[in-house]
C-alpha cells in the first residue's frame, strides 16, 4: 500500500483530555524551539573557554541548524509511518542525549556532536501537529494548532532570556545545557504520560533516496548561508555550494516524481495554496530572526561610544527587551487561532504581515528610546505567533491526513531557511559597516536601520503572498480533517 494511503488512527487506547494533550505538546515544542537560540548569546564565551576562534565556534550554531533542517522532513515522514508518540520520544531522547553531552564536555568537537543530536528539535513541531490532528475533535483543532505553533516563536525568545539569566555575571555556559537537559527530560515525561500510542496514519516505507537528496540539498544551501561571512560571499567554496544546492534540489524533485512511494508527493506541494504558504514561511522566518538579532544587538551598543543604543547587558537585553515579546506571543497565539477560525488562514496571515510591516517601519525611524524597541519586539513576536497559527491551518486544510507530518515539515524547513537567511544578512550588515576610528568594532547606526527595513519588506511581502498568492476563496476548514477519498474516516471522538 502507498504511504499516502491512510489508516484509521483509532485504537483501543483511551483518548487523552484535550487540555493535557495541548499542554504536553506545547511544552515539548517550546523546549525544542529554545534550542535554536539558546547558544546565541554565549558563542563568544564558549570560544573563550574552549580556546577556539570565531569561525570554529560558529559551528556550534551552524551544526544544529543543519541537523534540524535534515531531520525535520525525516521525522515528519516517520511520524506518519511509525506513530507520532514513538517518534516524539525518539526526538526527545536524541535531544536529551545531546544536552547531557553538551553539559558534560569541554571539547569543541564533542560539543558540535552534541548540537547535532539536539538538532532533533526540528522534528518535534511537525510530529506534534500530526498528533493533534489524530487526536482532537474538529472544533478544538485550529486553536490547538495555533497554541503549539505559537510556542516556536515563544521558545526562541525564552531561550535567549534563559541564557541571559543563567550566564549573568560571567556564569558558566554549561548551566545552559544543564537547563536544557532538565527541561527536555520533563517534556519527554509529559509526552510519555499524555500522548496515546495510536496506529500510524500511513503505511509504506521511507524513501531513502528522496530523504538523502533533500538532506544534501539543504546542507548545500544552508551551509554557505551560515558561513558566507567567514568564507566570503563570492568565494569559490560559497558559490560552488550554492550551485550544488540548485543541482541537488533539481535531482530531488526529479527523483520524487519517479519514485512510486516518495517522501514528498510533488503533486501536493506544487499546489498554489501549499507553495505560497511555504513562501510565506521563509518570510516569517526572516521576520522572527531579524527581531531576535537586530533588537538584541542594538540595545547592547555602547551609547557613549556609538552615539546610539542603550549599553544593555546580555541579561538586560534578554529580560527587558526580548522577554515582553516572548510573553506577548502566549496571548497572540490563541488570538491567531481565533482569526483563522473567523476569517480564514489567508487573512490571518495578512494581519501578521501587516503588524510586522508597521513595527519594523516604525523602528527604522524611531529607535532613540527603550520603549521603541520593546514595543517593536512585542509586535514582531506577536505577528510571528499569528503567522504560525495561520500556516499549519492553511496546509492541513489542503493535504491528505496521511501527509500531515511531512507537509508541516516542509513548512518548518521554509521557516528555517528564512531564519538562516536573516541571520546571514543581518550579520553581514553589522560586521561590514563599522564606525571608523573606534578601538572596538561597532556597527554604524545605518546598518541597524537597514536590518529593520529588511524586516519591514519581509512583512510587506507576507501581505502580498497572503492576499495575492493564496486562493481568494476561503480554504476548506481544518475542522473537516480533509479526509480524501482514499482515506478511512477517523472515528468521532468525544
Amino acid at each position: 500500500m502507498s504511504a499516502t494511503a491512510a489508516v484509521a488512527p483509532a485504537s483501543a487506547t483511551r483518548t487523552p483530555r484535550p487540555g493535557a494533550l495541548i499542554a504536553a505538546l506545547s511544552f515539548a515544542a517550546m523546549v525544542g524551539a529554545m534550542l535554536q537560540t539558546l547558544v546565541v548569546p554565549v558563542l563568544g564565551t564558549i570560544g573563550a573557554r574552549l580556546d577556539a576562534d570565531a569561525g570554529s565556534v560558529s559551528w556550534v550554531l551552524t551544526a544544529n541548524l543543519l541537523a534540524a533542517a535534515v531531520m525535520t522532513p525525516l521525522f515528519g515522514k516517520t511520524g506518519d509511518l511509525f506513530g507520532k508518540k514513538r517518534m516524539l520520544l525518539v526526538a526527545l531522547g536524541m535531544i536529551l542525549a545531546g544536552s547531557l553531552l553538551a553539559a558534560l564536555t569541554t571539547s569543541l568537537p564533542l560539543l558540535i556532536v552534541a548540537r547535532v543530536l539536539q538538532g532533533a528539535w526540528g522534528g518535534l513541531f511537525p510530529v506534534a501537529l500530526g498528533a493533534l490532528r489524530d487526536e482532537l475533535p474538529p472544533q478544538k483543532l485550529t486553536g490547538a494548532m495555533a497554541m503549539v505553533s505559537g510556542m516556536i516563536g515563544i521558545g526562541g525568545g525564552i531561550g535567549l532570556v534563559l541564557t541571559g539569566l543563567l550566564t549573568n555575571h560571567h556564569g558558566d555556559y554549561h548551566r545552559v545545557f544543564w537547563a536544557a537537559t532538565i527541561l527536555t527530560a520533563l517534556a519527554a515525561l509529559a509526552v510519555a504520560a499524555v500522548v496515546p500510542a495510536r496506529k500510524p496514519t500511513a503505511t509504506g516505507r521511507i524513501d531513502w533516496i528522496g530523504a538523502g537528496l533533500l538532506g544534501l540539498a539543504l546542507v548545500a544551501l544552508l551551509l554557505p548561508v551560515s558561513q558566507g561571512n567567514t568564507w566570503g560571499w563570492t568565494s569559490p567554496r560559497t558559490l560552488g555550494l550554492f550551485a550544488a544546492a540548485a543541482a541537488l534540489f533539481a535531482a530531488w524533485a526529479l527523483a520524487e516524481r519517479r519514485i512510486a512511494d516518495p517522501m514528498i508527493d510533488m503533486k501536493v506541494f506544487v499546489k498554489r495554496s501549499v507553495a505560497f504558504t511555504n513562501i510565506a514561511g521563509v518570510l516569517v522566518g526572516v521576520n522572527m530572526f531579524v527581531g531576535f538579532l537586530a533588537v538584541s544587538q542594538f540595545v547592547q551598543m555602547p551609547e557613549r561610544v556609538a552615539g546610539y543604543g542603550f549599553s544593555a547587558s546580555v541579561l538586560s537585553a534578554s529580560t527587558v527587551y526580548l522577554l515582553p515579546g516572548a510573553l506577548s506571543a502566549v496571548v497572540a497565539a490563541p488570538v491567531g487561532g481565533l482569526l483563522v477560525r473567523r476569517f480564514g488562514g489567508r487573512h490571518a496571515l495578512a494581519v501578521a504581515g501587516a503588524i510586522s510591516l508597521v513595527a519594523y517601519a516604525f523602528v527604522a525611524f524611531a529607535h532613540s528610546s527603550s520603549w521603541h524597541l520593546i514595543v517593536v519586539a512585542v509586535a514582531v513576536q506577536s505577528s510571528v505567533a499569528i503567522a504560525y497559527a495561520a500556516m499549519p491551518a492553511l496546509i492541513i486544510a489542503e493535504v491528505p491526513l496521511a501527509q500531515t507530518g511531512i507537509a508541516n515539515s516542509v513548512n518548518a524547513i521554509a521557516r528555517s531557511v528564512g531564519s538562516s537567511l536573516a541571520s546571514a544578512v543581518v550579520t553581514s550588515l553589522l560586521t561590514g559597516h563599522l564606525i571608523a576610528g573606534l578601538p572596538v568594532a561597532v556597527p554604524t547606526e545605518s546598518a541597524f536601520t537597514a536590518s529593520f527595513v529588511i524586516g519591514a519588506v519581509a512583512g510587506g511581502l507576507v501581505i502580498l503572498v497572503a492576499l495575492a498568492g493564496l486562493p481568494r476563496h476561503r480554504p476548506r476548514t481544518v475542522a473537516a480533517h480533509n479526509v480524501a477519498p482514499t482515506e478511512a474516516p477517523a472515528p468521532a471522538r468525544t
